[in-house]
């Protein structure tokens, strides 16, 4: 099987996955691996982690065993931490920001669904009950959750403020973002924190709501980004659990790539401030490099998703979604509402859509759109290419680059004769007779050439199995097409021979050496005969 590789941007499928054998490999960027492996890569999970996807996937039950003197590793300890600290914050969560988040519009079973706590004004409480926990100071500090003071204490990071823990791909906490709350806040403080980058948590990997919104993303075959994590629980609330949000953070090719493993479609429905237009600007293009369809949800200006679905209800949530535009028409109405005059729509359009439409990976829909820009310009499309063509790409997809060759080999088909060996003989049936078949290789090969490949390190033989499954993998009769490939190496073998005895006949007969003319003659023929014979003539 084919695809685009997740792990780097292109256009034309370099990423391969071999169900037989379980296992991937990408000629594009020359990553490869195991169904693990993958899932730890593309979720950004341990092995465990994995596993623990892998096995909800499968409706396997995991039972853990450990010995007594087993010593837990250091992202084990982690996860358990933030787990307590994600107990300890949801247990002080009182009265006050019970009323607040319901002020906001969130019933009781989503703020627990959530698990919303609070982090009160008390300098080191966390720090104290994970302490009672068995964690270590150093641990604390690990996951984020506190500092050192000049005196060498611990001192909590998230004071004063409602948390919202963010969760891994596999439902597991790896941070918190907290908002201030509470007559003890400071004005000062900025209104959002959010965890630091530590062994768990990378920002351009997680986005709030993934692990809850996955199901529902394939279902609805469409994803719907807000920016904050009120509006994201108002929007699950509403019934849209394919909702995520970029929760304080920039939106990356990362993210999009894993929205991209979901679904093909982005609704952007950030707040309709300045801020929030130019973050969904942003966010678009990632997602556009991405080859993700993008869309805006109009929201109603100084407003945001949570305070639509709490004022309007859930039916104005719905309307804005299923009445959301696609970037390039949606951006061509704002600058056609706020730019009438056509010179300053057409300035507007060269500096601030094009660049979109630099990012849309299908060449069908850049014709289109190209057809829309050039109607509402009342120009060529022809101009509009032409304007196109003079935008800078925002980043160009890596080259694929070469699989491994055995440096004995002198053409295509022995290395095609290598990379099928190399496959076959991995595989527990293979549909060709493996001792005939590399003994014929040595005799067309040398043993030296076919011991060489054998004796290559493990990518680079998995970069010749897939070589020889993406040439061979739908053929019908590989066994024919095996001796096919043995019949003409030995051809080429021959024609290479053949076109050194006639040098060398030449130099005998301008040398006039009679006994080695006869001797060259003579194996000349014997050589066309083999040849004629691999054509199967006499």
């Amino acid at each position: 099987m084919r695809a685009r590789c997740p792990f780097h941007a292109e256009k034309t499928p370099s990423f391969h996955v071999s169900a037989e054998r379980g296992t991937y490999h990408c000629f594009g960027c020359g990553v490869g691996g195991d169904i693990f492996s993958f899932v730890e890569a593309v979720e950004g999970l341990d092995f465990k982690g994995a596993l623990k996807v892998l096995a909800e996937k499968a409706g396997v039950e995991l039972v853990y065993q450990r010995g007594g003197k087993e010593q837990k590793d250091e992202r084990d300890r982690l996860f358990e931490l933030m787990e307590a600290a994600t107990l300890f914050y949801v247990s002080r969560l009182d009265d006050a920001s019970r009323a607040y988040l319901k002020e906001r519009g969130a019933e009781e079973a989503t703020i627990n669904a959530f698990r919303i706590g609070l982090a009160g004004n008390d300098w080191s409480a966390a720090s104290e009950f994970l302490k009672s926990k068995k964690f270590s100071d150093k641990e604390i500090i690990d996951a984020g959750l506190a500092k050192k003071n000049e005196r060498g204490s611990l001192v909590d990071k998230f004071r004063n403020r409602i948390m919202f823990p963010i969760a891994d791909s596999a439902g597991r906490i790896v941070a918190f973002s907290g908002r201030s709350f509470g007559e003890h806040a400071s004005p000062e403080a900025p209104k959002y924190l959010n965890s630091p980058e530590t062994p768990l948590f990378h920002k351009s990997r997680i986005l709030y709501g993934f692990d809850r919104a996955k199901t529902a993303m394939r279902k609805a075959a469409c994803a719907v980004l807000v920016e904050g994590q009120m509006d994201l629980i108002m929007s699950h609330q509403a019934g849209w659990g394919n909702t995520l949000a970029v929760s304080g953070t920039a939106f990356t090719t990362e993210h999009a790539a894993l929205i991209k493993r979901m679904t093909d479609n982005l609704v952007l429905a950030l707040d309709a401030d300045a801020a929030g237009i130019k973050a969904a600007g942003r966010a678009a293009r990632a997602a556009l490099q991405m080859g993700l369809n993008v869309k805006v949800a109009r929201i109603p200006n100084g407003s945001d998703p949570a305070d639509l679905i709490l004022k309007e209800g859930p039916e104005a949530w719905k309307k804005a979604i299923r009445e959301s535009k696609d970037i390039i028409t949606f951006l061509l109405d704002v600058l056609e509402d706020h730019a009438p005059q056509q010179d300053k729509f057409r300035r507007s359009v060269e500096s601030i859509v094009l660049p979109f439409l630099s990012d849309v990976t299908s060449p069908i829909a850049r014709e289109q759109y190209v057809a829309e820009i050039a109607r509402r310009l009342k120009v060529s499309a022809e101009a509009v290419m032409q304007a196109l063509q003079r935008v800078p790409l925002a980043g160009t997809a890596a080259g694929a680059a070469v699989p491994p060759r055995v440096e004995s080999e002198k053409s295509d088909r022995a290395q095609n004769a290598i990379a099928l060996l190399l496959w076959q003989s991995g595989l527990s049936r293979p549909a060709i007779d493996m001792p005939v078949f590399r003994s014929e290789l040595i005799e067309a090969l040398g043993e030296g050439a076919v011991q060489a490949a054998e004796a290559l390190d493990e990518s680079a033989k998995e970069a010749l199995r897939f070589s020889a499954e993406r040439h061979y993998g739908g053929t019908s009769n590989l066994s024919q097409d095996a001796q096919d490939l043995v019949r003409m190496l030995r051809q080429e073998g021959l024609k290479i021979k053949l076109a050194e005895t006639s040098r060398a006949l030449e130099r005998a007969e301008e040398r006039g050496e009679t006994d080695k003319i006869a001797l060259l003659e003579e194996e000349s023929r014997l050589l066309i005969t083999k040849i004629a014979q691999t054509h199967g003539k006499v």
